[in-house]
């Protein structure tokens, strides 16, 4: 097959030791070279290592995932190892024995003419360095493989095996009544408006939900812990199903806005590696600043400040002290999802668009209290587990719809 037939894929990878020599781990991901879809992850724990043994043993996973999607396929390596790419390309002598044996490993799982290597700047390789953290954050290993998505628009215009049972249209009588075919149980219009459908995300396991502490917006931290980092992978699996497997009836996804918290961005970045999705930040989308609440658990809180939290939670406009209430987080939300529709419906096709937006538990409760008309009082109600979907849909006349809540099957 010629260069030119060849599918193409792009393997980033990265490497790193806490010490050099040190705790080391690699990371490797292989992308859709035409859509940049994530289409494998591979990560694993190395023990004690070099920083460029680490790197090596990165690019040896990615190669050897890209060989497993697709054998003949037209591989690019983007790495932030200028070492590593000039070695490979052959350019600079290999003198380290391990690194040596590594090349060899790395140099044997493809035909040379089906790989070209690039160096990137290490910002552009935050993706494979996350998975190389994870695995040294965890002592552990990744192994996660993703389905390869339809071509952008597949299905989009196929024909309904229903309409042709369908009645014809009566001449002459008017259609200016009849209800636009849509999915069982969804809200009822009766006109064909697109709408934003918008995925709420909240972010994985933290120390601080594992303690049953608040953790607000006052503080950037903590970050996941690895049963949250799983979790966040976990979630971005759903998500990258919304307009698939599924709620096959929306629109994919296109936009990642995220709340500016470490746990929140952590959570982001690992449903953007999925979707292949750069992530934008919104501070509207923060958690309740919880003020002189933060970091104490409700024990703790109802010694120092006794009913004070009962009120906050069931009336929804009682200000935590130095913090904000339901109803502060609930017109700021709605303010930054209202600028998503402004900004992501203009132009867009009947079925609309999709937005995830990625936060926290009372920024979620506030958009689906907002956007259902329940008052502020009833937020505290809604359950949302770490790194749960709620799928909300706006439209720009200001009516909305909840369309689903769940988690991954195996949280």
């Amino acid at each position: 097959m010629s260069a030119a037939g060849r599918r193409h894929l792009v393997v980033e990878a990265d490497g790193g030791s806490r010490g050099n020599p040190g705790p080391a781990g690699f990371g490797a991901l292989v992308r859709d070279g035409e859509t940049g879809q994530v289409l494998a992850e591979r990560a694993a724990y190395l023990g004690v290592t070099t920083n460029n043994v680490a790197e090596y043993s990165g690019l040896v996973a990615g190669l050897r995932a890209a060989a497993e999607i697709d054998p003949d396929a037209r591989v690019t390596v983007r790495m932030d190892s200028r070492l590593v790419v000039e070695q490979m390309s052959g350019r600079w002598q290999i003198k380290h024995d391990d690194m040596r044996r590594l090349a060899a490993e790395a140099a044997s799982v493809l035909p040379a003419e089906q790989v070209a290597y690039e160096w990137v700047p290490r910002a552009q390789n935050s993706a494979a360095d996350a998975l190389a953290n994870e695995a040294m954050d965890t002592a552990g290993t990744v192994a996660r493989d993703y389905p390869p998505a339809a071509a952008p628009g597949a299905g989009d215009d196929e024909p309904d095996p229903a309409a042709a049972d369908a009645p014809a249209e009566v001449p002459g009588e008017s259609a200016a009544f009849d209800t636009p075919a849509r999915p069982s149980g969804a809200a009822v219009r009766f006109d064909d408006a697109p709408a934003l459908t918008v995925v709420l995300v909240r972010h994985g396991q933290t120390p601080l939900t594992v303690a049953g502490a608040f953790s607000g917006s006052s503080v950037p931290g903590p970050s996941l812990t690895a049963r949250g980092r799983t979790q966040a992978a976990q979630a971005a699996d759903l998500v990258f199903r919304v307009g698939r497997q599924a709620w096959p009836d929306l629109p994919r996804p296109t936009t990642i806005v995220a709340s500016p918290m470490v746990r929140a961005q952590e959570t982001a970045r690992a449903v953007g590696r999925r979707l292949g999705v750069h992530v934008t930040t919104d501070d509207r989308f923060a958690e309740v600043d919880f003020g002189e609440w933060e970091g104490l658990t409700a024990a703790e809180v109802d010694a120092a400040w006794p009913g004070r939290l009962h009120t906050w939670h069931t009336t929804g406009t009682t200000a935590a002290p130095g913090g904000e209430s339901y109803a502060d987080v609930g017109a700021r939300v709605w303010h930054g999802l209202q600028d998503l529709v402004d900004t992501l419906l203009p132009g867009a096709g009947p079925a609309g668009r999709t937005a995830v937006v990625v936060g926290h538990a009372v920024q979620v409760r506030a958009a689906i209290g907002t956007a259902i008309g329940a008052p502020p009082s009833q937020w505290s109600r809604v359950r949302v587990p770490p790194a749960s979907v709620s799928i909300l849909r706006l439209w720009p006349d200001g009516t909305s719809e909840l369309t689903a809540q769940g988690v991954p099957s195996d949280l």
